[in-house]
């Protein structure tokens, strides 16, 4: 039922994001694919918080490909998708850095 346009929730056990749907024939079905590049928005200090702008790293691991090369091991994960409903958050990217205590509670300034 996802649409050419849609605003899509993309999540899975690690973190969650918001995207917008750009429907093709060019890839498998099943396939999703997000850009690089976002910069992380999340609409609240805590871990797994709904990312605002699509930044696919809060669905991957935090690990290198190996000790040697460290390189990333973004491209492969296994998410689910499904049409997001209601007004979307705005968007937190531009905002600046937020302090927050050990309990993920904001430092007010």
């Amino acid at each position: 039922g996802i649409r050419h346009g849609d605003l899509v929730r993309v999540f899975n056990d690690r973190g969650q994001l918001l995207a917008g749907a750009h429907v093709s024939d060019n890839f498998p079905r099943g396939v999703v694919r997000i850009q690089e590049g976002a910069w992380y928005g999340p609409t609240g200090p805590e871990i797994g918080a709904l990312d605002t702008y699509g930044d696919p790293n809060t669905l991957t691991l935090d690990v290198g490909t190996s000790s040697l090369a460290q390189a990333t091991s973004a491209n492969t994960c296994l998410v689910q998708i499904e049409k997001f409903v209601g007004t979307p958050p705005r968007v937190t990217s531009f905002g600046g850095p937020i302090e927050v205590d050990p309990e993920g509670r904001e430092v007010k300034a």
